[in-house]
């Protein structure tokens, strides 16, 4: 199947286009800034995608420019799909990544699709603006979104939580500054994360959300005690206060049925996989 990928340069887009490939699919990834309407019509055209895959997005939660997040998760997935739009010829499925932090805090957790969103930063409302607009062009486009929980892999920026973590552990740091300590998440795989996006692309229905999770949350300090483990180093970790962010999100756990009951159960590296091979491709 010829898939058009946005964010290919990114962590997620590069370890997808390398899982669609190893299936057999042709990849085309989008060179073309969101923001350039024109740019972007014509690369489309030329591509003619059987299926989309919509990953760019500014994902950084502590991103600088709050007006970016709508710039590019929003304004810029608007451009795409009025490019997708005007194609002769309708892609067969379109995957618009979303975000599992539209949930916000919530009280209830595991979470599944049916909790109400309440995002608490500009990240996650964007996101959750995004799912709004799309759905606009559901008469034209059968569009579906995902919402991934916490993920991870080799290849990450240090300016994610874990690969911060691994990389001070891979070069034996003394110490390490972090925020909150106190919070619980799922660390799944990229892995995981990218095989279930090429599953939904065959089975995912039009219009549908669905969680992108594992249901197993772990805390932050037990994978900091699972990294002292595997690399044998013992690091000092110290709370920053510029690191700690006012509106953050205490426990994300998702529940996975609906994914599940659509694609089939998933295989999930352990975290101990995950960090052992974050650990070997440090560069």
């Amino acid at each position: 199947m010829r898939l058009l990928l946005t964010g290919a340069d990114g962590f997620t887009g590069r370890h997808f286009a390398d899982s669609a490939s190893a299936a057999g699919h042709q990849v085309t990834a989008i060179s073309s800034d969101l923001k350039d309407r024109d740019g972007l019509k014509q690369e489309v055209l030329k591509a003619a995608p059987e299926a989309v895959i919509h990953l760019a997005a500014i994902s950084f939660v502590g991103h600088a420019d709050a007006s970016a997040f709508y710039d590019v998760n929003v304004i810029g997935t608007l451009n795409l799909l009025d490019a997708l739009a005007a194609l002769p010829q309708t892609p067969q499925k379109i995957l618009l990544a979303s975000s599992a932090n539209v949930y916000g805090n919530c009280e209830q957790s595991p979470i599944s699709e049916q909790q109400a969103p309440a995002p608490v930063n500009h990240y996650a409302m964007s996101k959750l603006a995004m799912e709004y607009m799309a759905r606009n062009y559901l008469d034209r486009l059968p569009l579906f979104f995902v919402r991934p929980f916490n993920y991870t892999g080799a290849g990450q920026s240090e300016s994610f939580l874990i690969p911060k973590l691994v990389a001070h552990f891979a070069r034996a740091a003394a110490f390490v500054e972090l925020g909150n300590l106190d919070v619980e998440r799922e660390f799944n795989d990229v892995r995981f994360v990218c095989d279930a996006y090429l599953k939904l692309l065959d089975k995912a229905v039009p219009g549908e959300v669905y969680n992108v999770c594992s249901g197993n949350p772990v805390t932050l300090k037990s994978v900091i005690e699972l990294l002292r483990k595997i690399s044998g180093h013992e690091l000092e970790v110290r709370v920053n206060p510029a690191f700690v962010r006012a509106n953050e999100v205490h426990r994300l756990c998702g529940v996975p049925a609906k994914l599940e009951k659509c694609v089939g159960a998933s295989v999930h590296p352990s975290l101990e996989e995950t960090l052992q091979w974050m650990l070997k491709n440090q560069p």
